[in-house]
């Protein structure tokens, strides 16, 4: 049975305050929910707070959901052979743009980026263990389990998901239809597995079962 892994975060250096350390007066640039995030093939981006969804397209038109950047995080077109790539806030997001070279060059900046990558890689890993899956069902609970681990934010007993995905993007990341995912979240709803607040963020137990 898949197990989302503890990512560990509370261990791993603050990206944001070492950025501020090695760059200070560089202004954060700002992303409202749901703009897109330009790309250039020498520059990465760090995420300095809110998270930003990565994806691609199929030929189809179809959207891939291929991870999320979160909190110290790195993303950008030097990591990733995929094409096309697409960035887009899925929260405000606050991001510094840094060159490769401004990352080759500072020993203490490359380390940072090297283990908040490795955050990425697990997180990588992890989904594509999930669509091994051949339940959709299975699916759904072990993406749900995932964005706990990375997005949740604790509330007593339950979890709360701080960002809210559409159907169609749980779709796109499990690989089936918004249908599909509308009747299986009712029927986890129905199970008391998981539960939906008014401002449609999906809460769960602070102890579920895949």
């Amino acid at each position: 049975m898949l197990r989302p892994p503890s990512f560990e975060v509370a261990t791993l250096p603050d990206m944001r305050h070492l950025l501020e350390q090695l760059y200070q007066g560089r202004t954060l640039q700002p992303f409202r929910s749901g703009q897109d995030i330009a790309l250039h093939p020498n520059e990465l981006w760090i995420v300095c707070r809110g998270v930003v969804q990565l994806g691609t397209f199929y030929d189809t038109g179809d959207e891939a959901l291929l991870g999320l950047a979160c909190s110290s995080m790195p993303f950008g077109l030097p990591m990733t052979l995929i094409r096309p790539y697409h960035a887009i806030a899925l929260t405000d997001v606050d991001l510094m743009r840094l060159t490769w070279s401004e990352v080759e060059q500072s020993p203490m900046l490359a380390q940072g980026v090297l283990q908040h990558t490795v955050r990425r890689l697990r997180q990588t890993e992890a989904v594509l263990a999930m669509v091994g899956y051949r339940r959709v069902e299975d699916r759904l609970r072990h993406l749900l389990l995932l964005l706990k681990r990375e997005v949740g934010q604790p509330m007593g007993n339950e979890t709360r998901i701080s960002v809210r995905l559409t159907h169609q993007q749980l779709a796109n990341a499990i690989g089936t239809t918004r249908v599909t995912v509308t009747r299986l979240i009712s029927q986890l709803r129905e199970e008391g597995w998981l539960t939906i607040d008014s401002n449609r963020h999906f809460i769960l137990p602070s102890i579920s079962a895949a």
